[in-house]
């Protein structure tokens, strides 16, 4: 005891390296927090990543997800793995103060323990909130509506059809039939295509194990309010999707907007109505609810104004990326527009803010975030897919093969890579497994049941 304290009396105390506060697990904050805990010297820095949920989602895996091809673990990479020399606050981050230097953060123990939230202070924070679904006042949609932005949405929607189509095998009643048989989905983007590709091919597999469905009595319906879809890949890959799309049964309505989905009817813009109990949204996105919550300087969008070093404009200390941030596209021919918001960017941005952050600790010279964009690929489903890469337009299979080769390199983790890779590997041996697990979104039921909790009195 004597001599720990002579020790502590004669050892001079550690110097506290900069606080950095990482908002958001997703691409950017992942990719940024990963860069920093490799190239951070010892005591220079700690960086806390705030995140509301404990892993970072790899969201061009989800259609595959949803249809069975990839477990829904492997889609997932655990922060506090991957992260083990940062901090891991799992929780949502609610407001910014950044001239006092704080953020407010709602975690898991809020309202549970009487603490509420809890203020987080740092001397450099990065904003990767990420977007949130950007929804409409349809009438309907928030009652009936399910969006397609994360692991749990995707397996949720995968159990949701293959239940529909249970229902549908054995009801008498015709009117229940179709609306459990048609499925629409609304909006044309990267999400809303393979989302309804995927699950349309894993749907119309499933009609061999059931005895009175067929694969001509699902309806699929892609609603989109543009004249094309797939925008990212060029108009005549466009073109070549819809053709695609149609030639399997799929109703795709260019032009259309989704007016209501009230009692479980679609009623589309064209005056077309659909009797349906699937209405899944995927037309857009908006910027996270926290940067209104700042007082950072935000564009029209709601966007953080960045600068091409990836700081916020006019803000010392604070950085951002990917969805959350208007960064300037310095590849683009048109002035001042920003990069687009993907995957593609973001992994690339969190790369250089990582290294601007390093180099602002170190009193070095900021690097500006140039990348020209090269291409984009999308699957229409299983062996079918469409690309636009460094010019050159690919469609069918080879375009699907180019699909997995690249996001087979984009998905973080040795360990991830080669769990995909022996996934495909299998399923390209063995049949599909098709089962609804939708009893796991409610684990508690059955239980509740049993003990009386379906009696109000009971709960």
């Amino acid at each position: 005891m004597v001599k720990a304290e002579i020790s502590r009396g004669t050892t001079p105390a550690p110097t506290p390296g900069a606080r950095i506060l990482v908002v958001g697990g997703g691409y950017v904050g992942m990719y940024t927090a990963l860069r920093l805990q490799r190239k951070l010297k010892s005591g220079e820095a700690k960086v806390t990543v705030v995140s509301p949920d404990p892993y970072m989602t790899y969201q061009p895996f989800l259609p595959e997800a949803a249809a069975g091809n990839i477990s829904p673990r492997h889609v997932v990479v655990p922060l506090r793995r991957v992260l083990d020399g940062c901090e891991i606050v799992v929780g949502e981050a609610t407001a910014i103060d950044h001239a006092r230097r704080t953020a407010t953060v709602k975690t898991l123990a809020s309202g549970e323990d009487g603490t509420g939230t809890v203020e987080i202070a740092y001397d450099d924070i990065v904003l990767a909130p990420g977007s949130v679904s950007r929804t409409l006042p349809v009438p309907g949609l928030a009652e009936h509506g399910v969006g397609f932005k994360t692991v749990e949405e995707a397996i949720g929607l995968r159990n949701h059809v293959i239940e529909q189509m249970d229902i549908a095998s054995s009801t008498r009643d015709p009117a229940i039939r179709d609306a459990a048989l048609t499925f629409v989905f609304v909006g044309g983007g990267y999400a809303g295509v393979e989302a309804l590709a995927e699950l349309e091919d894993m749907a119309r597999y499933a009609t061999r194990y059931y005895h009175n469905i067929k694969a001509d009595d699902l309806k699929w319906i892609l609603v989109e309010a543009t004249g094309r879809i797939l925008p990212e890949v060029g108009e005549e890959l466009g073109t070549y999707a819809v053709r695609e799309l149609r030639a399997r049964n799929i109703d795709v309505r260019l032009d259309t907007r989704l007016d209501s989905c009230e009692h479980r009817v679609a009623a589309l813009s064209d005056g077309t109505r659909f009797r349906t109990r699937t209405v899944v949204w995927t037309a857009g996105v908006k910027p996270h609810p926290v940067l209104a919550a700042s007082d950072l300087p935000l564009d029209e969008r709601g966007r953080l104004t960045c600068t091409a070093q990836l700081t916020v404009d006019g803000a010392e200390h604070a950085w951002a990326a990917g969805d959350a941030a208007a960064v300037p596209d310095l590849t683009a021919a048109e002035p001042g527009r920003a990069c687009a918001p993907n995957a593609q960017h973001a992994v690339r941005q969190a790369k250089v803010l990582a290294g601007n952050i390093l180099a602002s600790l170190r009193g070095e010279p900021l690097q500006d975030y140039r990348h020209a964009y090269v291409g984009s690929v999308a699957s229409l489903g299983l062996h079918k897919g469409v690309a636009h890469v460094y010019g050159h337009k690919v469609k069918g299979c080879p375009a699907w093969l180019i699909h997995r080769v690249y996001h087979l390199s984009r998905i973080p983790t040795v360990n991830r890579k080669a769990r995909v890779l022996a996934e495909w590997t299998l399923s390209g041996l063995f049949k599909r497994e098709i089962v609804s697990l939708g009893s796991l979104e409610h684990p508690r039921a059955e239980f509740e049941l049993a003990a009386g909790g379906d009696r109000p009195e009971d709960q």
